[in-house]
Formats: C-alpha cells, sequence, structure tokens
C-alpha cells in the first residue's frame, strides 16, 4: 500500500488477465509528468490552474460584503456546480450557511423556494460557462419575480463575451467573474468556477489549492504505477464498466463528479467504460451479488475513510463481539471483506483510503483524477477536453425549441 500525504492507495491487478505490450510503460508516463508541470506554466492552458503563479480574477476583498448572507442558492449545471457540491457535501462541517443547489429542473424544488418570504434576502450564484446554458436560464425565470435579482443580492460567473447571462447581468448592474474559455466546467475545480462558491461558503480556498501539485512532482507518488495498470484494463477490452463504490460518507457528490469527468472526458469516438455509483453496505445487499458471480466485465474503485478518532463504546444490547464494534468499526471490516473477496474472484479494483476531512486532502483526490483521466485519454489517443455529443444534444434541443416559438 503506497501513501499520498492525506491519502492511502492499493493497486490490485491479476497479472494472468491483463497485459498488453501497448500499455502506458514507465518511461511514457515520465514524458507527460513532464510535459503537464511545463502546461502549469502556460496561460491558457486547463493545467495552468494547478500553477502556484495562477492568480484569480476576482479580489477577495470585493467578496467579502457577500459573506453576510446566511443563504446561499447556487445555480449551475453539471461540472460548473458539482465541484462545488462536492466540496460542500465533504466538508460541510466548515460551513454554517444554509446552502441550495438547483442543478437539474427540478419544478417541486423551485415552487418550494418561491414560497419563501425571505428569498430576496438570499445570496444568488448563478454559472454557466456560456452564458445560454437553457436550464439555467429557465431556473432564472423561474425565479425571478421573488428572488429580485440584483447587484446586491446575485453573482455571475460566465465567459467573457456577450451571451444570455451578460446581457441579464448588465440590465441588473450584476457583478461577472470571467469564467476562463478553456476550462470546461469538470475541470474548472481549481479556478473560480469553484472557488467563488467555496470561499463564500466559509472554505479555506489557500489549503483546499495546497497539495494539487503533489501527484506531479512528488517522488514516491502512486500515479504512475496505477495508471500503467489502468492502461492494461482499458487495452484488455475486457472491462465494460468502473464501479465507484464508497464506504466515505460525505463524498457522495464528489464521485458524482468523478462519474462525469470519466464518461464526458473518456466516452468518445466508440471508446470508453461506463462509471457506476454504488454505495456501501447498502448494495452489498442487492448489486453485490451481480458484481461479484455475474460477467466479469468490471473493476472498482474503493473509496473509505480511515477514522483515527476514537468513538466512545456505549452499552449494547447484544452480546460482547457485537457491541465492541461501532459503526465505523463495522463499515471498515466490510471494506476489508469486499477487498478479499474482489482478490479471490481475479477482479481488479484501486482502493482509496482518506485519512483526514480537510481542503487539502479534498484538494489532492480532485488532482488525482484529474491528471489519471487526461493521461489515460492518451492511451485512448482521444481529446479529454470536448464533449461533442453533449454540444450536438443542445443543438438540437434549441433547434426544438426555437421551431415552437416560431409556429
Amino acid at each position: 500500500m503506497s501513501s499520498q500525504q492525506n491519502i492511502n492507495f492499493e493497486n490490485y491487478i491479476p497479472t494472468d488477465k491483463f497485459g498488453s505490450s501497448k500499455n502506458l510503460n514507465r518511461k511514457t508516463l515520465n514524458i507527460l509528468i513532464e510535459k503537464t508541470k511545463k502546461s502549469t506554466e502556460e496561460k491558457k492552458n486547463v493545467f495552468y490552474s494547478f500553477s502556484k503563479n495562477f492568480k484569480l480574477n476576482f479580489n477577495i476583498k470585493e467578496l467579502k460584503k457577500f459573506k453576510k448572507f446566511k443563504r446561499i442558492v447556487t445555480i449551475g449545471l453539471g461540472g460548473s456546480i458539482l465541484g462545488t457540491q462536492a466540496v460542500n457535501y465533504f466538508l460541510k462541517k466548515k460551513s454554517k450557511k444554509e446552502l441550495i443547489f438547483l442543478n437539474n429542473l427540478n419544478q417541486e424544488k423551485i415552487n418550494k423556494l418561491n414560497k419563501l418570504k425571505d428569498l430576496k434576502n438570499s445570496l444568488f450564484i448563478i454559472i454557466s460557462k456560456s452564458g445560454n446554458t437553457i436550464e439555467v436560464l429557465s431556473i432564472i425565470n423561474s425565479l425571478k419575480n421573488k428572488a429580485n435579482f440584483n447587484n446586491k443580492n446575485s453573482l455571475i460567473i460566465t465567459d467573457n463575451k456577450k451571451n444570455h447571462l451578460s446581457s441579464f447581468a448588465k440590465k441588473f448592474k450584476i457583478r461577472i467573474i470571467f469564467h476562463r474559455y478553456y476550462i470546461s466546467g469538470r475541470y474548472s475545480v481549481f479556478s473560480e468556477t469553484a472557488l467563488v462558491p467555496c470561499y463564500l461558503m466559509g472554505i479555506n480556498i489557500s489549503n483546499f489549492r495546497k497539495n494539487i501539485l503533489n501527484f506531479l512532482y512528488k517522488k514516491k507518488s502512486k500515479l504512475v504505477k496505477n495508471l500503467i495498470n489502468l492502461s492494461k484494463i482499458y487495452n484488455s477490452k475486457k472491462v465494460n464498466s468502473l464501479i465507484l463504490l464508497n464506504y466515505c460518507e460525505g463524498l457522495e457528490y464528489f464521485l458524482l463528479w468523478c462519474q462525469q469527468l470519466i464518461a464526458e472526458s473518456l466516452g468518445k469516438k466508440g471508446k470508453g467504460i461506463l462509471p457506476l455509483i454504488s454505495i456501501g453496505p447498502r448494495d452489498h445487499h442487492s448489486l453485490l451479488q451481480l458484481y461479484l458471480d455475474g460477467p466479469k466485465d468490471n473493476f472498482f474503485y474503493i473509496f473509505s475513510f480511515k477514522e483515527s478518532k476514537k468513538i466512545k463504546r456505549i452499552k449494547g444490547l447484544f452480546n460482547e463481539a457485537l457491541n465492541r464494534n461501532n459503526i465505523q468499526k463495522v463499515l471498515e471490516n466490510q471494506k476489508k471483506a469486499m477487498i478479499s473477496l474482489l482478490k479471490i474472484k481475479k477482479i481488479p479494483f484501486l482502493s482509496v483510503e482518506i485519512k483526514k476531512r480537510n481542503e487539502e486532502t479534498l484538494g489532492e483526490l480532485f488532482s488525482y483524477f484529474i491528471l489519471e483521466t487526461v493521461f489515460m485519454s492518451e492511451n485512448l489517443k482521444i481529446n479529454p477536453f470536448n464533449q461533442p455529443a453533449v454540444e450536438q444534444l443542445k443543438i438540437l434541443t434549441k433547434q426544438n425549441l426555437f421551431k415552437k416559438i416560431q409556429k
């Protein structure tokens, strides 16, 4: 088992089942790492947001006036909002504010918000890279009467060009913070897109960015070995799905972000593996049978939290063996049993054990999976930064809507 500062990794791959001469090797990966290091200092590069020289295009002092709000309503879709949600749910004890995320067209949730008498006293953070995201604009329309959007209770994060959101901001004199055009939503967690709402929620954004270069510069980083094994799995063409199995409370939205990152970055040109989220131990009692005894066409990422604090024992109602094991201990042993079974069944996995629940850990997690995904795209020979099928759907949706208007 290898350890990064706040994360333990254990990688298992049955050597008799996976192997190919076309796999990524250590030499190729070291070249990619050096190339990425240089990219962190190139402005207008996705990895520039990793750099210590990266400068935010907003002034912290300017945002302080918005910290008075006790309720924050964040409006956005996909990667533009999932990163922020992931930070919030993992570090929810850090924020004392009421946080509401509108990340889908949920009429019931919008109706509930509109019934709040003091909705206009909320802070609204509206995020859309293009500024033309139909779902975001529809939510704004649905809230406009009660929200009373203005320059005192609203912030907009969008591209530095004319679009529906920038026109809306201009009309109501709302402050715009520019979404960098060269960073798509799922890669934007270290930029203004996530850092603005995270700062206003009470997250230490400096600590969040503190260790994000570790996997590029630490000599004992597990990134290279993990990628070599991962390339064997992808190149074998024996695997169709990746199960993101979660034993760590608070990591739910991180896994949703991770799912989008993998699917949207690597699912192209007939290539890719379907990432599915599963919850342990709940799914031990439903899906586990299929995972372990069904088709051997999946592999696992197993997420868990290593509890360092001693939990007080309570007087139990059952025998001594049951009474001395608290919930965390039961969870830990269920995960261990799962790992043992995967080895017996010769199913590959990567175990990701989190040691500390803080900003630094989460920053490392985000950076690891971004690097892993981008490097794997080199192995698959695809562009990890676009999403052509998604753009097709957006175009067709707009055509359908505009046809109705024209009629």
